[in-house]
């Protein structure tokens, strides 16, 4: 079965340039010119990627991809016309997992969505095969890395993909720093990282938010200024 992958932009003629793309990829494409008629679809369907524009006269991107991740876990990318950072800082914020900046090449666009998808997939329980299960825990965290499932003293976290992939990959090198621009070529296996680009960090405070942490006196996730991030050893 066809991944199905939920597009909403006002433009008409990015949208449906964006579901020939993926329609040539084999995609099952739900194409709207409105986030009213989106969210209709989203409470009815099971998407495995969204990708939303922030500017729309009714429902704008942000306000949909909050909605959306009050009960879905799946990849949102956002579609922004704006250079700065306060749009997509915000996105993030709010639970996207990535964003492309207007105008965009639309088969850099595509690189994404099957970036996003590979990663869902691989942590997905709906798509994970049975084999033995993976744990790797620190103080109260456990988390599977084979059935997507993550808990903080015995409760269940609801983490994104890239907040589950950043978790992981801090996990799995306790005691040692990872920088930004590894993580970042560890998630999204491409070339667009700058030293000015903010994704890793919003993503970062975020997950700290949903593992009760701060920044002054972390408990598990520790910023080390100017190189990176890290999870001491126990």
């Amino acid at each position: 079965m066809s991944d199905k992958i939920l597009i909403v932009d006002d433009e008409v003629e990015i949208a449906d340039l964006i579901e020939t793309y993926l329609k040539n990829e084999n995609y099952s494409v739900y194409k709207f010119y409105s986030a009213k008629e989106a969210l209709k679809c989203i409470q009815t369907t099971e998407f495995d990627l969204a990708v939303l524009d922030i500017m729309m006269p009714d429902v704008d991107g942000l306000d949909l991809c909050q909605r959306i991740r009050d009960s879905h876990t799946y990849p949102v990318i956002l579609l922004t016309a704006k250079d700065g950072e306060t749009d997509k800082i915000t996105g993030l914020m709010l639970g996207a997992d990535d964003y492309v900046t207007k105008p965009f090449l639309p088969l850099e666009l595509v690189a994404r969505i099957k970036s996003q998808l590979r990663r869902y997939k691989k942590y997905n329980p709906a798509y994970a095969e049975e084999e033995e299960k993976d744990v790797l825990s620190h103080l109260g965290v456990v988390m599977n890395v084979k059935t997507y499932e993550c808990t903080l003293n015995g409760k269940p976290i609801v983490l994104t993909p890239t907040e589950f992939s950043i978790l992981r990959i801090l996990l799995e090198n306790k005691g040692r720093v990872v920088s930004a621009e590894e993580m970042f070529h560890r998630i999204w296996q491409d070339e667009y990282y700058s030293k000015s680009n903010n994704t890793i960090p919003v993503h970062v405070r975020h997950l700290r938010e949903k593992l009760k942490d701060t920044l002054n006196k972390p408990k598990y996730i520790k910023t080390i200024w100017g190189v990176g991030y890290k999870i001491e050893e126990s």
